[in-house]
């Protein structure tokens, strides 16, 4: 009897010599004269390893059957005449049909005549401000007048003199300018004052009204509000925002090689989140003549019409524009490795057999990429699993240098370089 078959015994001896515990272990026993079975009887089957590819020359050749070949899918190299390119893209007010109110005398809030949603007309009263630097302002309107007036008829009584001999024409020419100074402190303080409100009395009342047809899509004051000149400017909320919504700017940030298909008059697709399976139309309206130092893309401005006033503002998407090309192939963005500041594919030039190759991007979508030197339409490259590729590359030149002392072929595989 074998050793293993003895501790089985006496395990089970020891297990049955109690009366108590003796119908408890009785499974315990079978469990154990199972297992020895099993140690003296069967033996697990030994499955032999798979072969391992080799590297000859600057290619990686696997055995007919290789497990790891079912991995490693492939896609045609596709010669393409055009490519679509995606852009970030942001929706905003267009700003030729906007007007943004701030306050330009220090006042209170008396009365709000318009709310957000409301459509207004150009020059419609939207609020009233009780200002008195406005009240200055129309005071100052009002001495200038008058002294204007005063001025007026001193002039005529110097030219009466004048005629008369009595005074001398020094006298009639200072006359004559006092009351051309006083003509033109009228026209300027009658032009500041008409262009916030009414230029003729001194009532205090400053209403701020839209010098554009629209629709109120901002409004930051209340009834009691303290507002103040130096609370508006770039940066700072308006107190009223008007605008035209059906009618939107797109601005779009392009890479410098995108802007020769973005000129202006260019149809371009929006695509937003919100309207999946849709596709808006935008036109080219003006381009940036210098790159941004911090994302290194040259702004680009499109209109978008929105007659129904779909889109909002500040809805981000993406813009697609259709670059014609004159070169180059198309293949899957997931068969391009970037190592250092290239970029490798792996070509599959015979059943099992890969080799890397050295390309050149001239596009980087998420989806497909366009290589413009390194592989030619027709070819296979490995569009799934490359990085395995890469590692069995690996694997099969160390494998070669411990068999081969002195090696012949001094290049290396992408892998490497």
């Amino acid at each position: 009897m074998s050793p293993e078959k003895n501790k089985l015994l006496v395990t089970a001896q020891g297990l049955l010599s109690t009366p108590a515990r003796r119908y408890s272990a009785i499974a315990g026993v079978v469990a154990l004269l199972v297992i020895g079975y099993t140690l003296n009887n069967q033996t697990p089957p030994v499955r032999p390893p798979a072969p391992l590819p080799i590297v000859q020359g600057e290619q990686l050749r696997f055995p007919a059957g290789h497990p790891q070949l079912a991995l490693l899918t492939t896609a045609p190299a596709v010669a393409a005449q055009s490519v679509t390119i995606e852009l970030p893209a942001r929706l905003v007010w267009n700003e030729e049909r906007t007007h943004r109110i701030y306050p330009a005398f220090a006042g209170r809030v008396l009365k709000l005549n318009a709310d957000i949603g409301q459509s207004v007309k150009a020059g419609q009263v939207l609020a009233t401000l009780a200002s008195p630097e406005f009240g200055a302002a129309q005071a100052d309107t009002a001495k200038a007048q008058a002294d204007a007036q005063l001025n007026a008829r001193a002039l005529t009584r110097q030219r009466e003199l004048f005629e008369a001999g009595i005074v001398s024409r020094k006298d009639l020419e200072q006359a004559e300018a006092d009351a051309a100074r006083a003509q033109a402190e009228v026209a300027r303080a009658h032009a500041r004052t008409s262009m916030y409100g009414s230029a003729s009395g001194v009532d205090q009342q400053l209403g701020l009204s839209s010098t554009v047809p629209g629709v109120i899509v901002e409004r930051n004051l209340s009834a009691g509000l303290e507002v103040r000149p130096d609370q508006g400017g770039p940066g700072s909320p308006a107190l009223i925002v008007v605008t035209d919504p059906t009618s939107l700017w797109v601005q779009i940030d392009a890479h410098e090689n995108d802007v020769a298909s973005l000129k202006p008059g260019t149809s371009i697709g929006i695509v937003l989140p919100n309207f999946p399976g849709q596709s808006f139309q935008a036109k080219v309206a003006a381009t940036g003549d210098f790159i941004d130092s911090n994302t290194r893309t040259i702004k680009v401005r499109a209109v978008i019409n929105n007659p129904q006033r779909l889109l909002k503002a500040e809805m981000l998407g993406t813009a697609k524009i259709e670059r014609k090309l004159t070169a180059g192939v198309l293949v899957p963005a997931s068969a391009v490795q970037l190592r250092g500041t290239e970029h490798w594919a792996y070509v599959q030039t015979e059943p099992g057999t890969f080799e890397p190759r050295l390309v050149k991007l001239g596009y980087e979508g998420m989806q497909e990429v366009l290589v413009i030197s390194g592989l030619q339409a027709g070819e296979l490259v490995v569009k799934d699993n490359s990085l395995l590729l890469a590692r069995e590359f690996r694997n099969a030149q160390e494998e070669s240098k411990q068999h081969t002392p002195a090696p012949t072929n001094a290049s290396a595989p992408a892998e490497h370089k």
